[in-house]
């Protein structure tokens, strides 16, 4: 999958869920989880230990299917070049690191810097970004993102941290080109509650398909 059908595939699916989690086996069971409630982009993230090796068992074990493994919390190049190594079909950072966009650009890897000021975000546009995350989203509000949009319609925005089920479609009203999850969607795995986790999967992909037209 080339970056621009990842583009559309963010678009298409409205929903990237991040990974987290205190171990490999707490964050494969949690994708699975996520994937069997119908969520289809999952972001890894370099917060779980030996993340480069969730993400080649994910690409391994689902090579074939719609599931798209990228990597999050990306802090520089080098570890961004260690995720596309592994297999990772994008690339998501909480932060603006032009190092980091220019080795994805280089490699054609699709990458989603994090931005949280309108000068970050120009800066992203300039280097290149097709999708900017909007971080951390319970800082920013809806009401921020859409007042970004303001001057920046042409910004592909993905608003992640504090999104659910009770306000995303709020984000979506403010001009959200997709949305990033986390803790609202996965936070059943703490307690080893996988059925939890497909259970909330399959509520919020199902209301988000509801808001954005897609198929549900």
């Amino acid at each position: 999958m080339n970056k621009f059908e990842v583009f559309e595939a963010v678009k298409k699916e409205g929903v990237v869920v991040v990974i987290r989690g205190n171990s490999v086996e707490q964050a494969i069971k949690s994708v699975e989880a996520c994937y069997a409630g119908g969520i289809k982009l999952m972001e890894v993230t370099f917060t779980v230990p030996r993340a480069d090796e969730i993400i080649k068992t994910l690409v391994d074990k689902y090579k074939g299917t719609d599931m798209v493994v990228g990597a999050g919390s990306v802090l520089d190049s080098e570890t961004a070049r260690a995720a596309i190594l592994a297999g990772a079909q994008f690339i998501v950072s909480p932060a603006l690191n032009v190092e980091t966009m220019k080795l994805c650009n280089r490699y054609g890897v699709a990458v989603m810097p994090g931005v949280f000021t309108p000068s970050e975000a120009i800066t992203a546009l300039e280097y290149g970004a097709y999708i900017i995350k909007l971080f951390p989203g319970d800082v920013a509000t809806p009401k921020g993102l859409k007042a970004l949009k303001g001057p920046l319609p042409q910004a592909n925005i993905m608003p992640t941290g504090g999104v659910s089920l009770e306000n995303v479609e709020e984000w979506f009203k403010a001009g959200a080109y997709a949305v990033g999850a986390g803790s609202f969607i996965t936070k059943g795995a703490q307690k080893g509650d996988y059925k939890a986790v497909e259970e909330v999967s399959r509520e919020f992909v199902n209301k988000v398909h509801s808001i954005i037209g897609g198929n549900k």
